[in-house]
């Protein structure tokens, strides 16, 4: 059940888009996110799935998995095309059910939803998928080091950021041992409508979150042991720095999402 999801795994590469500086990727996700609200197009849905592809096929990254990592969203992404199936009005009417109808709108603005979600979850799943934690950890501390003259604590949310994206598959691998454990000695999760299924799911947070809490201790304990006191004074192995290749990577990217949105809009 819980085995598909991406986000927060790290696949190992020698990729151009692995090479790329942490906070360089950072802002071409957020580019790549922001063009993904402005635009309301198929055609530009289209090219953004084709750009999407070609940094798959870039990063060398197995297709199935990122197809795995949709598996556990199927549901949100059929509830989210079937509402506005049947709740946005507009155009020509296709079938009509009494007082309930399906139109051209609903459907078109249905399926332009369900391709939004699908493509922010691909695009997050890659951000983790070609960063390694450490990484990813620097890039958001450089990032909002900015901010720490304002007395914000930057490394110790880089830190909380980094550690909770880290532990998300291992949280739910966690889920899938207590779940197997459980269903072994007779509970049932899979029988009965959406309330049920519910309820049947609260047995497995009690386990669930102790499970977490001691994990948590006995990360704390290591940071301890290993003399961490956070951002102050700490330094750098490998200190990561911007080339003028990863610039230009980014200002070409951020030209041609300007560029798609300009003839979207």
């Amino acid at each position: 059940m819980f085995k598909g999801i991406t986000i927060g795994q790290y696949y190992p590469g020698d990729s151009f888009f692995h090479r790329l500086e942490p906070r360089i990727k950072i802002g071409l996700i957020t580019a790549y996110v922001v063009s993904l609200f402005l635009l309301d197009t198929g055609w530009g849905y289209l090219i953004m799935t084709l750009a999407t592809l070609s940094v798959i096929a870039i990063a060398r990254l197995p297709f199935k998995l990122l197809l795995r990592g949709l598996r556990p969203l199927y549901f949100i992404i059929a509830f989210t095309l079937l509402l506005h199936i049947f709740f946005t009005k507009g155009g020509r009417v296709l079938v009509q059910w009494g007082p309930v109808s399906l139109e051209t709108q609903g459907l078109y603005t249905g399926l332009l939803m369900a391709w939004r979600l699908v493509l922010l979850v691909t695009t997050s799943s890659l951000l983790t998928l070609t960063t390694s934690p450490i990484a990813l950890t620097d890039a958001i501390e450089s990032i909002l080091s900015p901010l720490r003259p304002l007395g914000f604590p930057a490394h110790e949310l880089a830190m909380m950021m980094t550690i909770a994206l880290r532990f998300i598959p291992t949280l739910l691998e966690e889920a899938e041992k207590i779940m197997k454990a459980q269903m072994a000695r007779g509970a049932d999760f899979e029988s009965g409508n959406l309330i049920q299924r519910a309820r049947a799911m609260v047995p497995l947070l009690v386990p669930l979150f102790v499970s977490s809490f001691r994990r948590a201790d006995d990360l704390a304990l290591a940071m301890e042991a290993r003399c961490y006191r956070g951002g102050k004074g700490r330094t750098r192995m490998k200190v990561a720095r911007i080339t003028g290749a990863d610039w230009l990577t980014l200002a070409g990217f951020v030209t041609a999402m300007a560029v798609l949105i300009w003839l979207g809009v």
